[in-house]
């Protein structure tokens, strides 16, 4: 009996295969195991068993269970396939668009553009009375050395242009003088006395976006002048 439930297995195969090779809406090539010759195979297997021994039914249901636990499996796997491509094909396109804008990392340096500013943000841990920020240019001289005074805990925010500093949107009676600082990298020093020692704060900076790029993990990373690549969860702020 049990030859005879094999060669009649491997008939229900190769007819299963000739049918899907036959037919007249062209199939694409599977060498999955489809539903239908699963059912095929399980009622002929279920007319050519032993009947001295039959086969306990709880069998049959157990693995056309495991057939349909897969099969869901493979359904959820490829639509989550999908969905992925598609959401990380949306996120580059919206990435695509930060080009050219400026967005805000933690940093010391930027680069100040002609005709352009650099906007930052200062964070102050305590209040203080002697906020002072220093640039030094790419050589490392100091191109300017600016007291802002009096700041509240928190961030102070300002806009630099190199010629006229903006603090709060108030903007300093300091002045470079009539020739503003040149383009170039620059690097600024804030200090502030914080618990009654000088320290320095941290910045945030202003960094143009030159490129986009989307890993095959689909994270983005932004290609940022004066910076190179700096992944997108560490921009505090888009400008």
């Amino acid at each position: 009996m049990s030859d005879m439930s094999t060669n009649s297995a491997s008939d229900v195969l190769a007819g299963y295969a000739i049918n899907k090779n036959t037919s007249a809406a062209p199939a694409k090539k599977s060498n999955d195991l489809g539903q239908d010759a699963f059912l095929q195979l399980m009622i002929t297997q279920m007319k050519n068993q032993d009947p001295l021994s039959p086969q306990d039914n709880s069998e049959f249901v157990a693995q056309l269970a495991q057939f349909s636990s897969v099969e869901g499996l493979d359904k959820l796997n490829k639509n989550f396939n999908a969905f992925t491509g598609g959401f990380m094909s949306n996120q580059a396109l919206q990435a695509s668009s930060l080009v050219g804008r400026s967005v805000s990392v933690e940093s010391k340096t930027s680069i100040l553009s002609a005709k352009d500013i650099i906007s930052g943000t200062i964070t102050v841990p305590a209040a203080t009375s002697d906020l002072t920020m220093n640039v030094y240019d790419a050589k490392g001289a100091l191109a300017a050395q600016i007291p802002i005074g009096t700041a509240a805990k928190g961030d102070t925010n300002f806009r630099f242009d190199g010629q006229n500093l903006e603090v709060n949107e108030k903007l300093l009676d300091w002045t470079a003088g009539d020739t503003p600082l040149p383009a170039g990298e620059y690097r600024f020093e804030v200090l502030a006395t914080q618990n009654g020692v000088k320290q320095q704060l941290a910045t945030n900076l202003s960094a143009n976006v030159n490129s986009v790029t989307v890993g095959t993990d689909g994270k983005l990373v932004l290609n940022l002048a004066g910076h190179g690549p700096t992944d997108i969860s560490k921009v505090t702020q888009f400008n």
